[in-house]
């Protein structure tokens, strides 16, 4: 767009003054922002910043303190998420809001099903949907069941959603966090069609290198407040890291070894049914050994957290679960815990915290029958506290107060309590899923550092990962799994995320690499 054009068209979205405080915190400041027409416009931060909430209330979820939203030039007021759909808003969750029981065609119209006769015209929706699809390059079959559909495939039908009701600006916030390196092209096509459409994308990620690709526009918004606007052609990923955090774009890269020969966790032909004749879990056997990382890459939805929570004891499998060399199959998973299995969940929302608890009462959750929080009978909230405010100064949780609920922290300042949480309880082994998922730069970089250390330290790890490059920079080895079976074991010092991607995929078949 030239410069004469943008002068005479008004901008999609302008944020002015935008402030909103809560107890204790004032998550934005003063935030200026404006979004041209047919553009992608990327709004990056460290966790805490202050872009959820922005872009919560640009979706009309709260109202700000003070400040304007204008779109198309008009200012506006929103009181509901229905008022910002009314005037061509729409916004994609990270977390995917679909019914899993519910077809394709079911998912996009709920809500906004068309009538004919007092009933719902599946006919109607299914033009519409299907021409949305051929419009925008969102392919998508109206008639499969939600469940059964892969990462890449569910984020369509979330954009597809917003633009059933009429979206011509889309909030996409943190869109890759789960998708492979094929999946992220698919999406990156998809929303440069949509651009050449006219539509606008509001465009939130923690991925610097991805948002410079995608983006015609970036705003950095540091501690709440926006510190610069910069033309992507203008910088590189580290000097954006730079501007979020003040620190260099981290690594996670680890190549010195540190495995012994001692086996930490051994699973034995671990096998659990699905739906019908379909096994989730498939004959998976694998060793760790004290002072490794095993990583397990997959596309989400083919046997990971199935694994995950047979080896934690939330569901039963056949087979066999070894830790330390005592069988404990059929132990509860309080007492998996208790002899020293940590967890890092994959939902920090649903698995990880009670949100409306305190920070210190969340320090206590899945230890609450050891020190520092048991006192004999009694929890003991004094040394609870006091550890909590540890693990507060020692992971850069940002809060106000152990005593703050965990719903007021930013989700990367949840995770970053949770990882602190779970590497207090001195684990000799753990489970990582999605360590770092939706934290920034420097909070990823301070869990690499807590990983290695504790790696180094003696602790074998268990390492799940939709961050290709966490994954081969951390891992001493990586597995695939692909439909519950392990499929392929390689070599981290040797691969590719666009190779690895291809295992994850199937389109390249498994074979042994090491």
């Amino acid at each position: 767009m030239s410069a004469d054009t943008l002068a005479t068209v008004k901008p999609a979205v302008e944020l002015e003054g935008i402030t909103k405080r809560f107890p204790g915190v004032v998550a934005n400041h003063d935030i200026r922002i404006t979004v041209q027409p047919g553009t992608v416009h990327a709004i990056v931060g460290e966790n805490g910043a202050g872009k959820s909430t922005l872009m919560k209330i640009l979706y009309g979820m709260q109202k700000p303190d003070e400040g304007t939203i204008k779109v198309n030039g008009t200012e506006v007021s929103f009181r509901t998420p229905s008022d910002a759909i009314a005037v061509g808003i729409g916004m994609v969750h990270q977390h995917f809001m679909l019914a899993d029981n519910f077809t394709v065609l079911e998912n996009i119209v709920l809500g906004a099903e068309p009538k004919r006769l007092g009933t719902l015209d599946t006919a109607a929706a299914r033009r519409r949907i299907v021409q949305l699809a051929e419009t925008h390059g969102l392919r998508v079959d109206p008639d499969r069941l939600v469940e059964d559909l892969g990462v890449g495939d569910r984020q369509r039908v979330e954009i597809l959603k917003v633009l059933y009701r009429g979206a011509r600006i889309l909030i996409l916030d943190e869109p890759t966090a789960v998708l492979v390196p094929q999946e992220v092209e698919e999406l990156f096509q998809n929303l440069r069609e949509l651009k050449a459409e006219g539509l606008t994308v509001i465009f939130i990620s923690h991925k610097l290198d991805e948002v410079l690709d995608i983006a015609d526009a970036i705003t950095v918004i540091r501690r709440g407040t926006t510190v610069a606007s910069v033309n992507p052609s203008d910088v590189t990923a580290r000097q954006l890291a730079e501007l979020m955090v003040g620190s260099e774009l981290p690594t996670p890269e680890t190549r010195e070894s540190t495995v012994t020969d001692t086996v930490t966790l051994k699973v034995s032909q671990l096998t659990m049914p699905g739906e019908g004749e379909r096994l989730v879990l498939d004959d998976v056997s694998f060793e760790i050994r004290k002072g490794e990382i095993l990583g397990i890459a997959g596309v989400e939805g083919n046997g990971q957290s199935e694994l995950i929570e047979a080896i934690m004891g939330i569901r039963s499998a056949q087979g066999r679960i070894e830790l330390a060399g005592q069988d404990i199959t059929a132990w509860s998973t309080l007492k998996r815990r208790e002899s020293g299995i940590g967890y890092i969940p994959e939902d920090r929302h649903r698995q990880g915290l009670l949100l409306e608890a305190s920070l210190w009462e969340n320090r206590v959750l899945g230890h609450q029958t050891r020190k520092p929080a048991r006192s004999g009978i009694w929890v003991d909230r004094r040394a609870s506290k006091a550890d909590t405010e540890r693990i507060v100064k020692d992971y850069d949780v940002r809060t106000p107060s152990v005593d703050t609920l965990a719903l007021a922290l930013s989700g990367g300042n949840q995770q970053k309590l949770i990882v602190g949480r779970e590497m207090s309880g001195d684990p000799s082994f753990l489970i990582a899923a999605h360590p770092t998922r939706g934290v920034d730069v420097g909070a990823q970089a301070a869990i690499w550092d807590h990983l290695r250390d504790a790696r180094a330290a003696g602790l074998a790890v268990l390492l799940i990962s939709a961050d290709l490059d966490e994954l081969i920079g951390l891992s001493d080895t990586i597995q695939v799994i692909y439909r519950g079976r392990l499929v392929a074991a390689l070599d981290p010092s040797d691969i590719t995320p666009e190779r690895l991607g291809g295992y994850m995929t199937g389109a390249i078949a498994g074979t042994e690499e090491t």
